[in-house]
């Protein structure tokens, strides 16, 4: 398990404002956190460096994308051996219709989020690649019909730690 770094309230709030937006420019973070901007990108710097700050992401909406329709597949392998789920986790994340794929505790080993054309593409992707596997036991598809972002991803307070 990774090791957790100290954050301080300013690195705290320098996290918070880039969840948000990522773009937003040294001078326009230092003045709204109250440091100078070589200390802002120095703070960055850092945070990047501990391993806090994995990257910047673009965000595309699937639907402008011709890819509407959002499914998660509930995916069991039999039997569960590294030597299969390797290839298999493989194949899916290589699918230009996968988003994200989970791997699971309990009855399910893996929870993929697909974005496909339409009904017909999500059963064309079901049927051909997924249950046409030999390692795959399962699939169980669940649309999604609306989606959420929720706040930034903060450490737990001191508080809730010890509740």
């Amino acid at each position: 398990m990774a090791e957790s770094v100290v954050l301080d309230p300013v690195d705290l709030h320098l996290l918070r404002l880039l969840q948000n937006d990522a773009r937003t420019t040294y001078r326009d973070l230092a003045a709204q956190v109250g440091v100078a901007p070589s200390t802002c990108l120095d703070r960055v710097t850092r945070l990047r460096r501990a391993g806090v700050i994995l990257g910047h992401q673009l965000r595309l909406d699937p639907a402008k994308l011709g890819r509407g329709l959002e499914a998660l597949l509930s995916v069991q392998v039999r039997p569960h051996r590294r030597e299969l789920v390797g290839p298999f986790v493989d194949r899916i994340r290589a699918l230009p219709e996968s988003r994200t794929v989970f791997h699971l505790t309990g009855p399910d080993d893996y929870l993929v989020h697909v974005a496909v054309a339409d009904m017909a593409d999500l059963q064309r992707l079901v049927l051909d690649e997924f249950t046409s596997r030999r390692e795959v036991a399962r699939v169980e598809t669940r649309l999604i019909f609306q989606q959420w972002d929720c706040g930034p991803l903060l450490p737990p307070s001191p508080s809730a730690q010890s509740g």
